[in-house]
């Protein structure tokens, strides 16, 4: 089973568009997946139209499979399961930092699902915390979308030296451009100076799109509604891209 996460310090780059995409992209390549929302506000799980149980709490997630295994929803899709977010989800640092191998309890659950599964795909909320670092121990690529403009390089730098100082591995980071805009100048020389200076970055791109935008309304992955058009294209090149890392890592 390997296990994939959505992550960025900065909110509102993508992240759980790109989640929902790559969940449905694996999914409909032939693997067994999970996608876990752990992002209080709950965004992915209201694009697949599932709701969690009310008695969810984050204490029982990190229980351990027999306890999680009850809240794990299907979904419309072949292969693809759902865990919900609830709101309660915002106290997920407060139960962390009361248990023991607080950095390590998202590892051990998650291995006992291993069995079930071919991919994980942790949708993650943004910012650094316990819920984070236990996610940057889990994870076995970790995928960092980024706007290329200056406040993002800014968030995408800060990440990697926050990886250097506590040591957690960079080879699990795979950034990418998201919400690109291919006539802004801006972009295009950000994008090239990142790429010039990380070999890290993904050669896929992530195009500003009415039809991601659209997501919200339709409550559906743009690969299932409009995988023809720019926003679906790039999506799936995101997966094989994503794929074709994890073979190799």
């Amino acid at each position: 089973m390997r296990i994939l996460a959505t992550y960025s310090i900065k909110g509102g780059v993508g992240k759980t568009a790109t989640s929902v995409n790559l969940a449905y992209g694996m999914a409909d390549a032939g693997l067994r997946t999970l996608l876990i929302d752990l992002d209080p506000q709950g965004a992915s799980s209201f694009y697949f139209r599932v709701r969690a149980a009310s008695d969810l709490k984050p204490s029982k997630f990190f229980r351990g499979r027999r306890k999680l295994r009850g809240y794990i929803r299907g979904s419309d899709y072949d292969r693809l399961d759902i865990l919900p977010a609830r709101l309660a989800h915002r106290k997920f640092d407060q139960v962390l930092d009361r248990m023991k191998h607080s950095k390590r309890l998202l590892s051990r659950v998650l291995r006992s699902l291993r069995d079930e599964y071919d991919v994980v795909v942790l949708d993650a909320p943004a910012g650094i915390s316990l819920l984070s670092e236990n996610l940057f121990d889990a994870a076995d690529l970790i995928l960092v979308p980024v706007i290329p403009t200056t406040l993002s390089q800014r968030t995408y730098d800060q990440l990697v030296q926050f990886f250097a100082r506590h040591e957690h591995s960079k080879k699990k980071l795979s950034p990418f451009f998201s919400i690109v805009q291919a006539d802004n100048e801006i972009h295009q020389q950000t994008m090239y100076e990142m790429r010039a200076s990380s070999k890290r970055f993904l050669k896929s791109a992530i195009p500003h799109s009415a039809e991601v935008e659209s997501m919200g309304i339709k409550r559906e992955p743009v690969l299932k509604f409009a995988d023809q058009h720019p926003g679906g294209i790039a999506y799936r090149r995101l997966c094989i891209e994503v794929l074709e890392r994890l073979r190799a890592a």
